[in-house]
């Protein structure tokens, strides 16, 4: 069991150019989990870095508008939206409202840094 509080955990930078607080990581959390969870936060008018993953993603959109680019297809998401990013996809997204967009990301197998590759 574990129990992991929002204003416990430092923010910190993303190298795709959001805002990350990592919830629960199986390296440092729960040895008996595969897969991390991540709020991401994305200031108005910007957008991630082209990027992709060698592992599958799941985003839910806790508040604010976007789009996701994945695979050259284009999906607008607001509050309460999910996606599916499949492994090796080429992904970014924008914030497209006047607020922070705010979104969880469970990663499986859990985040690497050796698994993300900038594509620019």
């Amino acid at each position: 069991m574990s129990i992991r509080r929002d204003f416990e955990i430092n923010s910190i930078d993303g190298n795709e150019g959001t805002q990350i607080k990592q919830y629960f990581h199986p390296d440092s959390h729960l040895e008996d989990i595969d897969y991390s969870l991540a709020q991401f936060t994305l200031e108005s008018g910007k957008r991630s870095k082209l990027h992709k993953m060698l592992s599958s993603e799941v985003y839910y959109i806790l508040e604010g508008e976007g789009m996701i680019h994945i695979d050259g297809k284009t999906f607008n998401v607001k509050k309460n939206d999910s996606a599916y990013v499949p492994p090796n996809s080429k992904q970014y997204i924008k914030n497209l409202g006047k607020d922070d967009l705010k979104f969880l990301c469970i990663v499986q197998p859990g985040w690497n840094a050796n698994d993300e590759i900038l594509l620019e």
